[in-house]
């Protein structure tokens, strides 16, 4: 089997070395940056094409921000022979532009519920459109350790919602409210929030800054906050009450 994947970044890396470790699969770079393709074919163990180049795969993963996803799918999925298939991290939009741009072919957004360096680990899938070389993608995600589990496009982008946007928010914003406290003073619920913090901040801002854009649930916790800093405390009991 051999897999284009779209996209240099960690999760492309992540993808394409798990179809070739366990799916016995040659994998294919393309990316805007051309050394970054270069650089992800050296770390993996595969190649580099132009993205002009003739040239079709039975398998093409687009690996993107989300903003972009769909114009990649659009411009990739001619390409695929087997099966195109996303992990960008939302659902419904991708899976609509694959459904228009390859309406034929088999179809497949996954979603990886971890950072690479924390797989294995959930694997959303929506299997839009089955066969064997999709078939065997989710077969080399299970094969590497990950729990891969079906579920629907909406279902997923409703949970992103709380899980994603929400929760970053959350931590974020306890970032930004919170001072610098001695170690001597912490307990064991603002340390947790700290290693939060810590964990959040670590990674990329954009890959955040594109959850909070494509995915309701910052706005709830604002006013979630508001609700409680207004709160008396009967009102504040009775929120704690409905909670526990």
């Amino acid at each position: 089997m051999n897999v284009l994947v779209v996209g240099a970044g960690a999760m492309g890396r992540w993808f394409a070395r798990t179809v070739r470790e366990h799916a016995d699969a040659s994998v294919a770079f393309s990316d805007v940056d051309a050394a970054a393709a270069e650089a992800a074919a050296a770390a993996v163990g595969g190649r580099a094409v132009e993205r002009d180049a003739a040239e079709t795969f039975d398998v093409v993963c687009i690996a993107v921000p989300m903003p972009v996803a769909e114009t990649a799918i659009a411009e990739f999925a001619p390409l695929a022979t087997g099966a195109i298939a996303d992990v960008t991290g939302s659902m419904a939009g991708p899976i609509a532009a694959m459904r228009e741009a390859a309406p034929d072919g088999q179809r497949l957004s996954l979603h990886p519920l971890f950072a690479p360096e924390n797989a294995p680990g959930n694997v959303a899938a929506v299997t839009d459109a089955p066969g064997p070389e999709a078939d065997a993608v989710v077969d080399a995600i299970a094969a590497a350790g990950n729990d891969c589990f079906e579920t629907t496009a909406s279902e997923h982008d409703r949970a992103m919602e709380t899980v994603q946007a929400s929760a970053h928010a959350a931590v974020l914003a306890f970032a930004m409210a919170a001072d610098d406290v001695p170690e001597r003073f912490q307990t064991p619920i603002s340390a947790g929030l700290f290693d939060l913090v810590a964990q959040v901040t670590g990674g990329d801002a954009r890959v955040y800054a594109d959850i909070q854009e494509t995915f309701d649930g910052a706005a709830d916790v604002a006013a979630a906050a508001r609700r409680l800093a207004d709160a008396d405390a009967d009102a504040f009991a009775d929120i704690y009450d409905q909670l526990s």
